[in-house]
């Protein structure tokens, strides 16, 4: 009995010394560098950046003339130095015209009523099938005498119903 006592107990420890052993659970986390990282709002200083109309704000400006700038045959380096101030005035003045129309759209809504399109589909019979067309400085049909330039070759000419001229 005590040998197969000591048989039993030799075979249960040879066996559990064949069991691997139980591992402790690993992180992937490092440490939270990820979550850290992904977490960072780098753009909170300057939230509003890109925003249209944002370039006012910037610090934005064409460098200034020195010495060994470059400047143009002809011009002396204040004359440059004027046309380049007189461009960036030009482009700031477009700038900030463009940014009093941002925002400003026609209501897609108020179009479509507008042209008929909600009623009888009349729209279609029109000659510009409902779109709108571009304003031109002169009556370019020919129709009224005096509305178009003279070097374009348009007159106005009276037509009878059938083509034949009165």
């Amino acid at each position: 009995m005590k040998t197969s006592a000591l048989i039993v107990a030799a075979s249960v420890a040879s066996a559990s010394a064949f069991v691997p052993a139980a591992k402790a659970p690993v992180s992937t986390e490092l440490n939270g560098l990820f979550k850290t990282i992904s977490d960072m709002d780098l753009w909170a200083p300057v939230a509003d950046s890109n925003e249209y109309g944002a370039r006012g704000k910037k610090n934005i400006k064409t460098g200034t003339l020195t010495d060994k700038s470059y400047v143009p045959s002809g011009l002396t380096k204040e004359q440059y130095a004027k046309i380049r101030a007189d461009a960036d005035a030009k482009k700031a003045a477009n700038y900030e015209k463009n940014v009093k129309k941002a925002g400003i759209f026609i209501d897609y809504t108020d179009f479509y009523l507008k042209r008929g399109t909600s009623e009888n589909g009349s729209w279609m019979k029109l000659p510009n099938l409902g779109h709108r067309m571009a304003k031109t400085k002169y009556d370019w049909s020919g129709e009224t005498e005096g509305e178009t330039p003279m070097y374009t070759g348009v007159r106005a000419q009276n037509f009878n119903l059938f083509g034949k001229k009165k």
